[in-house]
């Protein structure tokens, strides 16, 4: 029996070899992934928060997410100085890619749609043009939510996974499986009409290998109807989710899907409960149990916890990872725990992992910002990948690697060391950590960092954006940043050698970027990388065609010095699509696919 099992795990990695291909990205080049986006007009031409997610099996193929908002009105619908959420409209967008994420496309689906709501210059009530409503039209986003009364709201996380047999067990063979976590809203305003309880839950869309090619040409059936993960209540908002399938053949729970989220019991309402929650499935995500692995106390003396990541190594130990308070110094720390059970149950009391320094400093508006007054936000959170061996496990390391952002952060005002991209490693479960070198350069300024560490533990990629100035008192001057790739060796023992530059992106400007509301920069919460042993998938949100705004710039600046009130009866709030340059607001999605650049 032994041997069988042998022989077909060594064909499977024989046949995951076969259809590995090299990365196709020059190092000097990268490439656009928000390929169905135009340029113009704002919002629709605003996306931020990438995910990606290489098959491991079938390396090739690669899918990315990202929060899309294609298919919302443009601000001149009704009034021309409101940029609104669109009641109803998703914004989780898909991007596919079938050269290991060297380039991309976007489907077509149909669902609840107002693309089309374009408006006219001035507010017209009488005129139908600029009182577009949505309806059913094409979306580049997930399907199948407005027909099950949801709403796709993003924060994407992806995973690819096992399909199971008809004898119930996981096998790569069986074909392979896409799973796309991101928030969800209830389509319908009345209680009794909606879906689930509460303000917003995590949902999973799924994937299977044989409707891949009619989900690429935009047949909403491909996929399957989105499931709830989370276990809601009436006032419950589940957040910041992240996604991990146990992808290795060989660990006891191969197939087990797991989602992570922070669950604010009161719509995200400062000094209520918080608790980290891990949201379990070992049917394919057909049904998901729900259990509490953090604290949920948030008061003065102890602030809450959020941003967390999940990951599995090859004997299905699953991690989950969050930051949050440590009681004990009232500082913030990075906290792991674990399950040897798939999940079933978690070795407590959850331990503290490292103390970090937070970035970013705090604007006029009490706002968090990274690169200035009403800019963008910080990300000190952390960022986990296992060297797990996927797709089988056989010669699998384990090395956990976790990186964040450290501060402090400099200001043109108080000048001082710039923040730094943080790496420790450990080669025993999380049982003890190891520095390893700072991922970032000193001169640079990195945001929102991501890591990514190759199955076969041999390679080390990071990924962020880094600013090129400090953090600015004014939103007069330029605020530049580029998205980086950089890489390490991994040597037998575990250590991390030194860092050098893969990719160096086009600078844009941060100011170009938009929120909503106007009243501030919007670059998301985080950017992503997935490496296989031969190349990483890399992906960044990107301002290098965006347009600086002087009329926004102003008027921002006017909400900081408390001139403006910062709502849409301001007298002197600018109509974006008439008082800026077209490509304002066009923030996108780059990345590229990196060949290792020592193999």
């Amino acid at each position: 029996m032994k041997k069988i099992l042998a022989g077909s795990l060594a064909t499977l990695a024989a046949f995951a070899v076969l259809l590995g291909v090299a990365a196709a990205t020059p190092n000097a080049g990268d490439t656009l992934v928000t390929i169905g986006s135009q340029r113009a007009p704002f919002p629709q031409n605003k996306q931020n928060e990438p995910a990606v997610a290489v098959n491991p099996f079938v390396p090739t193929i690669a899918a990315a997410g990202v929060n899309d908002e294609i298919d919302l009105e443009a601000c001149n619908n009704r009034s021309d100085v409101t940029c609104p959420f669109t009641a109803g409209i998703g914004v989780s967008g898909i991007y596919f890619s079938d050269n290991g994420g060297s380039n991309w496309t976007q489907p077509t689906y149909t669902g609840w749609s107002a693309r089309h709501c374009l408006g006219v210059i001035g507010t017209q009530p009488a005129n139908p043009l600029d009182n577009c409503d949505p309806h059913v039209g094409p979306i580049g986003t997930l399907p199948r939510y407005y027909e099950n009364g949801l709403v796709a709201d993003g924060d994407p996380a992806l995973g690819f996974g096992p399909q199971r047999g008809a004898n119930g067990k996981f096998a790569w063979t069986n074909g392979w499986r896409l799973y796309y976590a991101n928030i969800s809203a209830n389509f319908a305003a009345e209680r009794s009409e909606q879906s689930f309880k509460g303000f917003e839950a995590v949902a999973v869309s799924r994937l299977d290998s044989q409707n891949y090619a009619a989900a690429k040409a935009g047949v909403n059936s491909a996929w399957k109807a989105p499931v709830i993960v989370t276990t809601q209540n009436a006032a419950l908002f589940s957040d910041h989710e992240m996604i991990a399938v146990d992808d290795a053949s060989i660990s006891p729970f191969f197939g087990n899907v797991y989602v992570c989220d922070a669950a604010f019991r009161s719509q995200e309402i400062g000094g209520f409960p918080e608790p980290i929650v891990v949201n379990s499935s070992s049917d394919g995500g057909d049904t998901w149990t729900t259990r509490q692995v953090s604290p949920s106390v948030n008061n003065n003396t102890v602030g809450g916890r959020q941003d967390c990541a999940v990951n599995t190594d090859s004997k299905g130990t699953l991690y989950v990872f969050w930051d949050g308070i440590d009681p004990k110094t009232k500082t913030l720390a990075i906290f792991m725990i674990r399950s040897f059970d798939g999940g079933k149950s978690f070795q407590r009391p959850a331990q503290v992992v490292t103390h970090i320094e937070g970035t970013g400093l705090v604007d006029p508006l009490g706002d968090l910002t990274f690169d200035g007054v009403a800019g963008a936000r910080d990300g000190s959170f952390p960022t986990v990948d296992i060297a797990n061996g996927a797709p089988v496990g056989t010669g699998a390391t384990d090395e956990i690697v976790l990186a964040w952002s450290n501060g402090p952060t400099p200001s043109d005002v108080h000048p001082g060391p710039n923040e730094q991209v943080r790496v420790l490693w450990s080669k025993n479960g999380g049982g003890t950590w190891t520095p390893g070198a700072v991922a970032s350069p000193g001169a640079d300024r990195p945001d929102f960092p991501a890591i990514a560490i190759s199955p076969d533990g041999r390679d080390v990629y990071v990924t962020y954006m880094n600013f090129l100035q400090p953090w600015q008192s004014t939103t007069a001057t330029p605020r530049p940043f580029q998205g980086v790739v950089r890489h390490a060796e991994v040597s037998a023992t575990g250590a991390i050698a030194a860092w050098t530059d893969v990719h160096r992106a086009q600078p844009g400007d941060a100011r170009g970027s938009s929120a909503n509301a106007l009243t501030g920069e919007f670059l998301g919460d985080y950017d992503y990388a997935f490496a296989t042993n031969d190349f990483v998938v890399a992906v960044w949100n990107d301002a290098r065609f965006a347009a600086d705004c002087p009329m926004i710039d102003a008027y921002r600046q006017q909400v900081v010095d408390g001139t403006a009130a910062g709502t849409s009866t301001d007298p002197t709030r600018p109509a974006p699509n008439n008082d800026c340059l077209p490509t304002f607001g066009n923030t996108d999605i780059w990345g590229g696919s990196y060949s290792d650049p020592t193999p």
